[in-house]
């Protein structure tokens, strides 16, 4: 291409592309465009080594959301209530109980027969306060940070579900070593009843017996309950049935009608609700309360603390931070242990 040429196309760069070179004369020849000296980076071989990918970490994904590992559910207060009694400062509580007592004597206009009078007792329980400590590091904080992960968050979540574990368990077992006890030990409550020899080779579990089976041992427990009761609990009555979820499962059994047990419960106790919790697999066996939830309009039992959960000041180290977090439990206060009635080996 001669020069003429060149010249012609530079003028239209400048004219109709804006495209401005004051500094070029002419077209590269042949025998210069061919030449790599004038290119290093356009040499024929590879100066780094050969690569068709890219690191593994640039395909990694991570999923934002994250997966809390279940703990088994707290039912305690569901099964009986819960209620503040004191503070963290209140060390034993006394709760009274008043019994009234009295006679009749014939009538006569100069007799002064007949008297009435009350008996109280005072019930003591020993409170328990108990303690969990959180703490973390700047450096600890910022590298879950680059995970996108809220560690002091997370440390705090852990630390109010610790307090609330050990306080259902408090709940259900009380504290030993104290006068502090659950629905499941109070030393007050009635002897167990045991179930009926009505299952498969006689066996007295639920697992060995049909609906009809099952249906009667409950009812036997009402019995039990009514018994200790005097006629203070009646079928329409505010009932709690409180068993393990392995227990509850029976309860779907039907008898020879094909009606199942729940439909039997409902029929003939309307107001009975089944509230079902892993403490009531018990080491010598399978346990289940049927529970007057009043006796002539007075509460028969609820869960007692002082508090949940006190934070106490963060403390302040050199790189670090830590917290302490306590909480207070009465156990469980039974004030009508005769409204449990039990079954035990079912």
């Amino acid at each position: 291409m001669n020069n003429a040429e060149f010249l012609q196309h530079k003028a239209m760069a400048e004219r109709d592309y804006g495209v401005i070179l004051p500094e070029a004369k002419a077209y590269l020849t042949d025998a210069v465009a061919n030449s790599y000296s004038y290119a290093m980076d356009a040499q024929p071989t590879l100066v780094t080594a050969s690569n068709a990918g890219i690191p593994w970490y640039f395909t990694n994904y991570v999923d934002p959301e994250l997966i809390r590992i279940l703990v088994t559910p707290m039912k305690a207060v569901e099964i009986m209530g819960e209620t503040k009694k004191g503070d963290w400062t209140t060390m034993t509580a006394q709760f009274p109980v008043v019994e009234s007592t009295g006679q009749v004597s014939s009538y006569g206009d100069y007799n002064n027969n007949g008297q009435v009078s009350a008996n109280v007792n005072w019930v003591a329980r020993e409170s328990y306060l108990y303690q969990t400590i959180t703490q973390w590091g700047e450096l600890e904080l910022d590298r879950y940070g680059e995970g996108r992960i809220a560690w002091a968050q997370q440390l705090n979540t852990a630390s109010a579900l610790t307090l609330n574990k050990f306080q259902n368990k408090s709940y259900f077992f009380g504290v030993a070593g104290l006068k502090n006890y659950g629905i499941l030990n109070d030393p007050n409550l009635p002897a167990s009843i045991t179930p009926g020899a009505t299952g498969t080779g006689g066996g007295t579990t639920w697992a060995t017996k049909d609906g009809q089976a099952v249906y009667d041992d409950i009812q036997a427990l009402y019995k039990q309950l009514i018994t200790q009761t005097k006629g203070y609990v009646e079928r329409d009555s505010k009932m709690t049935l409180a068993m393990s979820p392995e227990s509850e499962a029976n309860l779907t059994k039907t008898n020879m009608y094909n009606v199942n047990v729940s439909d039997q419960l409902k029929k003939n106790f309307p107001n009975l609700r089944v509230v079902t919790a892993v403490e009531y697999n018990t080491a010598s066996g399978e346990l289940v309360q049927l529970i007057a939830d009043d006796l002539d309009g007075q509460d028969t039992g609820y869960c007692a603390f002082t508090e949940k959960m006190r934070a106490h000041p963060v403390v302040v180290d050199l790189s670090a931070y830590k917290q302490k977090k306590t909480g207070g439990t009465w156990g469980a206060i039974i004030r009508q242990p005769l409204a449990f009635a039990s079954m035990l080996g079912v």
